[in-house]
């Protein structure tokens, strides 16, 4: 640092939502029905809401991340999150375990989710520290979060407080929107700035397939909307502007955390401040690297690297 030249601290952002234990199964071809098919089994962390807190920490945003975990886990998740760099707002919960979800994985790398949202049901305001809260420069929520009554009111309270700051909702499920129906969604998340749903997900919410009208009807409700089209690129649309950008090239062997990358990979260069096609570049670009390895997290850097 040059002399006289004083650090500025990074604009600090608040991760809230599911944090989870991911069992990812990647068979060697199609399930056969009664019996068996070999296949390669990891356990890796996982949670949508996570796996953007570690992408956005590996980006080199500084991170508050809340989250229910079991509370025989909360020491060893906690500790996990502060070596990638993520400061861990954890609430151990005696009664629910940690979420799991298993993760069936595809030979062409899409995946099918089977989950147990355990803790992450049990999430409430009085989890979110008021000095995280008022120190948040940016807050984004998993919609896991809004999809039962507890976590929901938790998010709606927390997106009360943060007015006149931009909050970001990634809508996570395409069936638990459809579970819950596209009117209840778009009612609970009123008030968000940026909305980061993937294809099916815009479909459901828009309830249309048709790209152009899927952008223009979600961007009546929130001011950004960034859409994740994965191999058809993404495009974003704030009022009647309109940007496109295409995917970039990867050798996929598991999409899982994909969409969290690429989130991730935008939120920090919208606070750097740069052009919204600029942003949507650099997010297709972490997008197509998270694809290129099993999980949904980067890897802890060695020391030094």
């Amino acid at each position: 640092m040059s002399e006289g030249r004083l650090a500025v601290a990074a604009p600090r952002v608040l991760v809230v939502g599911d944090l989870m234990i991911d069992t990812i199964v990647k068979p060697e071809g199609p399930l056969v029905r009664g019996s068996d098919r070999r296949a390669a089994i990891v356990d890796r962390p996982g949670g949508s809401a996570a796996n953007q807190a570690a992408w956005l920490a590996r980006f080199g945003a500084a991170v508050d991340f809340v989250a229910r975990v079991g509370a025989a886990d909360r020491r060893r998740e906690a500790g996990r999150l502060k070596r990638i760099g993520v400061t861990p707002h954890l609430a151990g919960d005696r009664e629910r375990e940690t979420g799991r979800l298993i993760a069936l994985v595809e030979t062409s790398g899409e995946r099918s989710f089977l989950t147990d949202r355990g803790a992450n049901l049990a999430l409430c305001a009085r989890d979110f520290p008021d000095a995280v809260v008022d120190g948040a420069a940016l807050i984004h929520l998993s919609g896991y979060s809004f999809f039962a009554p507890g976590p929901r009111d938790a998010a709606m309270t927390l997106m009360a407080r943060a007015a006149g700051r931009p909050v970001g909702v990634d809508p996570a499920s395409a069936e638990f929107l459809r579970e819950a129906g596209p009117d209840a969604f778009l009612a609970w998340t009123r008030g968000a700035t940026m909305l980061f749903p993937n294809a099916e997900e815009a479909a459901v919410l828009a309830e249309t397939d048709d790209r152009e009208a899927q952008g223009a009807r979600l961007a009546a409700h929130y001011p950004l909307v960034v859409v994740k089209r994965g191999a058809a690129g993404c495009d974003a649309f704030a009022g009647k502007q309109r940007w496109r950008v295409p995917a970039s090239p990867a050798a996929v062997k598991d999409s899982t955390g994909a969409g969290d990358a690429f989130v991730a990979a935008f939120l920090v260069a919208r606070l750097a401040g740069k052009a919204i096609e600029a942003c949507l570049a650099e997010a297709a670009a972490a997008g197509a690297r998270a694809t290129e390895f099993i999980g949904g997290q980067p890897e802890i850097r060695p020391r030094g690297a």
